[in-house]
């Protein structure tokens, strides 16, 4: 939020503090410099400073001490019978557990890296189906957690533009310029991605330095090798053949053979091409190849 909001936003907490604390006989004032100032106390000082009621060791010394105490509740006062109440433990649901595991900073980020890798995979390898699904989950549960941390957009853009440049530095030829250029866009957009003054709110180093290395590393070898078997001569099929040299086993012309990688062919060219001579195949019709005289080299 803006400057202007986040003051509004912090006076009426802090209107709001004193306002209950002063209702209950509280210290108002404390409660209000807690809301501005985030000040802390300790137990003790909060019991006299009458932050708080009591201190209790357990939970069954809380129940015996405020047995018969009155408490203001909507419907009206009530008087407190706790002592010797059978307490029940109320475990956070399944719902709860994975958005507490995954509203980790760490844990949130990992998800959403592993999310863009899925995708970029699965758009990468069409049919592959398993890195899809899998990033699709992966982005769903981050942007579920993220939901419940103060984001910096500007940061996950960076961190997409560092992918980006990750997978660019595979087809251009930069000296590495576009690869270091994702590096640094990576880490800073993961620093910038949680906006909160909180420490434990923030990414670790220890997390942002291995994911940035394994992402460079991996988009530039994967991709430079998808790259580079795409642009290599096949060696199978009709496009294998095609370059091949052998040598004609018969006069060649309207038809003839030749033997080429092992194998005998039926051939025709152009020109007149006696057996013995080595022969180039320039292109394959069926099953039939057209071919032509060797240039010999030197």
């Amino acid at each position: 939020m803006d400057k202007a909001m986040e003051v509004k936003v912090v006076n009426d907490l802090a209107a709001m503090a004193r306002s209950i604390a002063e209702k209950r006989g509280r210290n108002a004032k404390w409660a209000e410099d807690a809301v501005r100032n985030s000040v802390s106390i300790t137990e003790t000082e909060a019991l006299q400073q009458k932050v708080i009621n009591l201190i209790a060791p357990d939970i069954p010394s809380l129940l015996n001490d405020i047995d018969g105490k009155i408490v203001d509740l909507v419907a009206g006062k009530k008087t407190l019978r706790t002592k010797g109440a059978a307490v029940r433990e109320m475990g956070m649901g399944f719902r709860y557990k994975i958005l507490n595991i995954i509203s980790n900073p760490n844990i949130a980020y990992i998800l959403m890296i592993l999310g863009f890798y899925g995708l970029y995979f699965e758009l990468s390898n069409p049919g592959a189906i398993f890195p899809g699904v899998a990033g699709a989950i992966c982005l769903i549960l981050a942007f579920y957690a993220l939901q419940t941390l103060p984001i910096n957009y500007a940061g996950l853009l960076l961190i997409i533009l560092g992918v980006g440049l990750f997978i660019a530095e595979a087809f251009i030829t930069s000296h590495g310029i576009l690869g270091v250029g994702g590096a640094i866009a990576m880490t800073l957009g993961s620093l910038m991605l949680i906006e909160s003054a909180s420490p434990y709110l923030h990414i670790s180093w220890a997390v942002i330095v291995p994911v940035v290395s394994l992402s460079a590393i991996l988009f530039i070898i994967t991709v430079g090798l998808a790259v580079r078997v795409h642009r290599e001569k096949a060696d199978t099929g009709k496009e294998g053949m095609i370059g091949l040299v052998g040598v004609a086993k018969t006069d060649i012309q309207e038809g003839g053979q030749v033997f080429i990688r092992g194998e005998y062919w039926n051939a025709w060219s152009d020109e007149l091409i006696k057996a013995g001579v080595k022969v180039k195949v320039d292109s394959v019709e069926g099953l039939k190849l057209k071919v032509r005289k060797a240039v010999e080299s030197g």
